[in-house]
Order: C-alpha cells, then structure tokens, then sequence
C-alpha cells in the first residue's frame, strides 16, 4: 500500500483522529453509501463499539458522529455551522444531509454506547444503519477507525488481513526500513528524494509542494493559535492551558542572561502543549500522525526553524516527507492507533517521525535517518495510553512536549554516530506491534486502567 505524505498528515478537527475524525468521515462514507443505494430510508442509527464507546464522551465521538451523518467532513470542518447544527438536530430530532430528503436521527435514542459487545476487527468499531418508516434496519455498515482518520469498512479491514498490497506503481516502493536503506544505497538518493519522486508519481510537483505548504501553514498557525489563547479546556477535568503562560515567561527572560542551557526544552515543550492544548479545545490540527500525537512533529519544525543555526523554511518539505516515509513504514508494520497498540504507536511514532525528519534537514544520511527514529521509537515502547475521563488532556499535553525533547534528542544522538547501531528500526517496530498485542485493553484508550483510575476525574 503506498502511503502518501497526505495519507500522514490531514487537516481536521480535535480532540482525536481515530475517535472524532474517523466517526466523521465514516459518516460521510455512509451517507455517499445511502446516495448510491436503491433504498429510500426514513431514519438513521448509530451504534458505537469497544474503545469509541469506552471513551467516545471524552473524544467527542458522539458529536462527530451525528456531524459526519449531517454532512460534515474533518478537512472542511466549520465550528460555528457546526454547533448550529447540532442544535438545530437536539431540537427536531431529524437530519437532512446533503443529497438526501430529510431523515429522522434523535441522538439520544438513535446513538448507542455499547460497551457490551466489541466489534472483530479493530477495538475502534462503529455500526451505521438506514432504517424504514417502521425502524427496522434496511441498510447497515460496519465501520473501523484505525487511527490517524484512516477508516476501513468490515470488508475492507478483512480484505487488508488477507491480501498483500497490490503494487503501487511507485519508483521506490519500500515497505520496511531495510528495504528504504537498499534503495536509498543503490540510487544514491536520500529518504526525502524517494519519497518525493513516489508522491509525483500520482500528483504534479506543484500540488505536491503547495500541499505540503498548506500542512505545515496549518500546523505552523496552530501553534501561534494555543501560544496566544488561555482559559479552561472543556471536558470537566478544569485542565487550563499553560502554553501561553509558559511561552510569554520565556520570552521575558531572553537577554537576561539568566537562562540555562537546559531551557531550550521548555521551548520545544511549550509549542507541543500549545498545539495538542488546541487539539484538546477541538480546533483545527493535522494529524502527525494522530490527533493525539499532533504537537510533536510541529514542535520539533518550530524548534528547528526558530532555534537552530542555518535552518531554512524552504527545506520543511523534505522535513515532512522524510517523516512520512517512516511513519508510512510504521503504520504498515505496526500501528499508529493508541486503541490497537496504546500510546507507543501514538507518541512514539510521532517521536520517531520528528526525530527522522530533524536528522534528514541537518544533513544525516540515511542510515543516520533510520537510525534517529529508531532510538526516538525504542524509548517509547511500552507507554500506555490511559487519558484521564477519556480527553486527550491527561497525560496527552505533557507527552507531546517529552516526545518533541525526546526526538530531539534522539536526531542529535543519531548525528553524534555514522549510523552503525545495534538495533534495526524495523525490529524496534516489530516490538512495538507485539508489545501492543500483549497489552491489556485498559492500557489501550479504554480509560479503564492506569492513570485513568488513578487519578480523580474532577
């Protein structure tokens, strides 16, 4: 399967990409379903399964499913039409999406949190119904959001387990890290270079460059967004923002020659919690690769762009692709889903994406490349994710600052060697997907288990 540099990072909404991204495009993949079926429903039903039901409330996975079937999709997502239509749903017990008459959708009664019964294919499982003027179902669709807005249908998610990946067509069409190396070798290009010569392989040079202009304008303007905002995040834990307060402490205290060397953290901290703090309020982020794991890789631009001698804004492109390249590789061999694997397939890869593409823009080779994500990814194997009340607040602000410093450091690491190292980023990888198979499911974005329980939820 090729994986696009545009696969790794979508514009969409907060708090999460697998739970409030997915149930939205699922919805809007139900209603093209409706649109090309011969039935004429009445009525619509949504029943959500395993981890969207454990932590749907805190995820906002209820609104984002009634949005997605009332025709709204991540990329074009407008707040205020939104809250409008959600009211306008609450009061008539109906909606009317686009290219479809009227449909009666009560999302008290026609929503169901079933966390009784979990669905096959993924622990993030969704069922979409169509019904007739009677309420019995005439047309029904299992949904899997499988993290970073990826979303398969029951048949599509059991066609993907039982066959290899047709071929893409792609010059370099590497699927592990050691087939990325060989050609890296035999071409004399470096991870960027293939990557790039892959994406024009489906898309013009200039809609490859303006689009990767748009991410990082969008990832780049959500950070002066949670840099400039303070207050409460919603969700009742009374979470309040820190970014903004952090950010304007350590603008005060440059020129004071006050400063230790080891504040430069503090930096990469700050526009990560700025951004997942956004995330958090359900504003507009790129997925990097998740929701969840969304301040990383910005914070990590940021910091090289703003702090870094020589750095230059032109090169963020290879940046990105460089970190797409690994994450596609991850997500291929592993996962990038915190419901399948916990946070390590979260933060972790964002960690090893960030650290891959930092290496790559100072210069690394390839074998440095590989060899920065596979130490970011190492130190994150193992991390559980157990939001507190299920929000993407506690501990997911904070860990998108340590997964930027971690990144960081592991580039630095990587530079500081010639790129011999003892462990294969596609073990590490391998480790990871078995670490998360070996994970009980309270350590799996179900808030039943860890900090979760550990902490009082008010």
């Amino acid at each position: 399967m090729f994986l696009s540099v545009f696969d790794m990072f979508k514009v969409g909404v907060g708090p999460s990409s697998s739970h409030t991204m997915g149930p939205m495009v699922a919805g809007a993949r139900f209603l093209d379903t409706l649109r090309a079926s011969p039935f004429h429903p009445k009525g619509l039903r949504a029943s959500l399964h395993g981890s969207l039901a454990f932590t749907g409330k805190g995820h906002a996975t209820d609104r984002a499913t009634v949005l997605g079937l009332a025709g709204f999709a991540p990329d074009t997502y407008d707040a205020a039409k939104a809250e409008a239509t959600l009211a306008a749903i609450a009061g008539t017990g109906t909606v009317t999406p686009p290219g479809l008459p009227t449909l009666h959708f009560a999302p008290a009664t026609d929503l169901v949190f079933d966390y009784d019964h979990p669905l096959p294919g993924h622990a993030n499982g969704m069922i979409l119904m169509a019904t007739d003027a009677q309420g019995d179902v005439i047309l029904q669709e299992t949904y899997y959001s499988i993290g970073g807005g990826f979303v398969l249908t029951e048949a599509e998610q059991a066609a993907a387990g039982r066959k290899a990946a047709a071929p893409s067509g792609c010059p370099y069409p590497f699927q592990t890290a050691t087939e990325m190396l060989e050609m890296a070798a035999a071409s004399g290009k470096s991870i960027a270079e293939m990557k790039r010569a892959n994406e024009l392989h489906f898309r013009s040079a200039k809609e490859l460059d303006a689009g990767m202009a748009r991410l990082w304008q969008v990832m780049n303007d959500c950070i002066d967004r949670g840099l400039a905002t303070d207050g409460i995040l919603p969700g009742g834990l009374k979470v309040r923002r820190r970014a903004k307060a952090i950010h304007e402490a350590l603008l005060a205290e440059r020129g004071l020659n006050l400063t230790a060397p080891h504040v430069i953290n503090d930096w990469m901290s700050t526009y990560a919690m700025a951004v997942n703090e956004e995330n958090a309020a359900g504003g507009q982020v790129v997925t990097a690769p998740t929701n969840g794991a969304a301040g990383v890789l910005p914070a990590v631009i940021r910091y090289w762009l703003d702090h870094v001698p020589g750095a230059m804004p032109s090169r963020v492109g290879d940046f990105l692709l460089t970190a797409a390249a690994i994450g596609g590789i991850v997500k291929t061999n592993a996962s990038i889903s915190g419901a399948e694997c916990g946070c390590q397939a979260e933060v972790g890869s964002a960690a090893a994406m960030a650290a891959a593409g930092l290496a790559a823009v100072m210069g690394a080779t390839p074998e440095q490349v590989e060899n920065a994500a596979e130490i970011a990814l190492e130190h994150h194997l193992g991390m559980t994710c157990d939001p507190v009340k299920g929000l993407v607040q506690v501990p997911c602000i904070e860990r998108n600052g340590l997964g930027a410093i971690k990144a960081v450091s592991a580039a630095s690491l990587a530079l500081r060697g010639d790129g011999e190292h003892f462990v294969p980023l596609d073990s590490a990888i391998e480790t990871m997907r078995q670490t998360g198979h070996d994970m009980h499911e309270k350590y799996k974005e179900t808030s039943l288990g860890g900090l979760a329980v550990n902490v009082p939820n008010c």
